[in-house]
């Protein structure tokens, strides 16, 4: 399948956009935006549900349930193709005789709404979703009117993108692979002219060999920067160090080191909420503060600070627009206070995402236990590469539960992390931790124990048997006795 010029050449003839695997995150806001664009716009998945199909519903676009050749009729204009489209596909074979243009969703979001655009990327292994959340709050904040397409949903949108009349088109640059003809990553179709690398780690072993392919994937993005470009690193990253030392433009570092370009200093908590003092190349710039916990979210507004700053917001609105984000959803999001007990959703899973975000919770709710529950979700967590490397990050947790993943197909068992191998490392470390086969399990036997003021800490990228309304569920019934 090689995509047609067609697309190139008479792009004004592009009407009816099919979306194949609509019913993805990305793609469902993908959708939303060609539909705001003026496209007639039609969809297919494995299967239609909510929240995704009353979100469709909602603007009017159809979307079939399964995939089938006969999804192409009408004959469309052009398809985009999801990554979770594989070869195999009878809908993806019937594109493939019809002869219909297609794009990846990367490109096709290049393609309508990046390219005419200022491009703010920001990629690295932690961070992504916060760090351009909080971007593209400030420059809404900051009345820049900023198109965005993002990871998680805003709480000051309600959503995970937004259209906007702006000059600057904010992207979360996923470094996944793009779709089954082609396993580059995503974020190198996103026309980078501004970008900030948070972090560069191994992760992805389904797609990666090893870290060294990951390195080569960011200098390939690092590689696309314009001479008149700009990237803000983080510095203290010795692997950003390397994917950045050859760059074709200005490189800016941020972290704790006072000589790198962009540092903070005297983080303080407040609750939900940071506070630190900034400087920049040697000077002092602002006193900001954010409503995130945790130093890593500081040096994520930092990052953001310096972006700002480039394109020529002032720190008066550079701290107004931090001081009143609103959040992201799953990211350290409270769902609820239920007789005194907080639970908290976040999407961390990486051991340093864990790590940091325990470390940051701790420190929000200091003189409070924390009950942490983890479910590893992730291709890279099922597996046996991060055994050890989970056991130091659960040190601020007062009490864990693991739960047992689902093993993952053609990989044997020795290759596969186990829940009840970190639980006994853990017990040995000194803590308190308890592997479980079952998430009813752990709801069996996590209940008697929380009591007033603590704060249980849910880790997932996944629903994970919808266990924090279940939980909440319970905690009602628990103290309304």
């Amino acid at each position: 399948m090689e995509l047609s010029t067609n697309l190139n050449k008479a792009p004004e003839a592009i009407r009816h956009i099919h979306i194949m695997g609509i019913c993805g995150t990305g793609m469902a806001a993908l959708a939303g935006m060609l539909k705001a664009s003026g496209y007639v716009v039609s969809g297919s998945d494995k299967e239609v549900y909510p929240p995704m199909s009353l979100f469709l519903e909602a603007i009017n676009i159809h979307a079939h349930d399964g995939y089938s050749p006969h999804n192409l009729e009408p004959r469309p204009d052009l398809v985009i193709v999801g990554n979770v489209i594989t070869r195999k596909n009878p809908e993806a074979k019937g594109l493939a005789q019809a002869g219909i243009p297609y794009l990846s969703f990367p490109q096709a979001l290049a393609h309508f709404f990046i390219k005419t655009r200022t491009s703010l990327v920001v990629t690295g292994t932690h961070g992504k979703t916060t760090t351009s959340s909080l971007l593209a709050s400030c420059l809404h904040r900051a009345e820049l009117d900023p198109t965005f397409m993002i990871g998680g949903i805003v709480r000051e949108f309600d959503a995970n993108f937004r259209l906007g009349a702006g000059p600057h088109f904010v992207s979360e640059g996923d470094e996944y692979d793009t779709a089954f003809f082609d396993k580059e990553s995503k974020f190198l179709h996103y026309r980078p002219d501004i970008a900030i690398i948070t972090s560069v780690e191994f992760d992805h072993a389904d797609i990666f060999a090893d870290l060294d392919a990951i390195k080569r994937s960011f200098k390939k993005f690092v590689s696309l920067l314009p001479a008149d470009g700009l990237i803000v690193a983080h510095l203290e990253d010795p692997n950003v160090v390397e994917v950045v030392q050859n760059a074709p433009c200005e490189v800016q570092g941020y972290g704790l080191d006072k000589g790198l370009d962009w540092s903070l200093a005297d983080v303080q908590a407040e609750g939900g909420s940071t506070r630190f003092k900034t400087r920049f190349q040697g000077q002092e710039w602002a006193d900001l503060a954010v409503r995130l916990p945790g130093r890593h979210n500081c040096l994520n507004a930092l990052a953001v600070a310096a972006v700002l700053h480039r394109i020529g917001v002032s720190p008066d609105l550079t701290q107004q627009g931090l001081s009143q984000f609103g959040g992201i959803k799953r990211r350290q999001e409270v769902r609820g206070i239920i007789g005194g007990v907080t639970v908290i959703d976040d999407f961390a899973h990486h051991p340093t995402a864990v790590r940091e975000t325990l470390m940051a919770l701790k420190n929000a709710y200091a003189g409070q236990r924390l009950v942490t529950i983890f479910e590893p979700r992730t291709n890279s967590s099922r597996r046996a590469i991060f055994q050890e490397d989970y056991i130091p990050c659960f040190d601020s947790s007062d009490l864990t539960f693991i739960r047992a993943p689902l093993p993952l197909d053609n990989i044997p068992a020795e290759d596969l992390f186990s829940a009840e191998k970190l639980a006994a490392d853990l017990t040995k470390r000194g803590l308190q931790a308890q592997s479980c086969a079952e998430t009813d399990t752990i709801l069996d036997k996590v209940l008697p124990l929380l009591q007033a003021n603590d704060v249980v800490a849910i880790l997932s990228n996944g629903g994970f048997d919808n266990i924090h309304t279940r939980l909440m569920e319970q905690l009602e019934g628990k103290f309304s006795r």
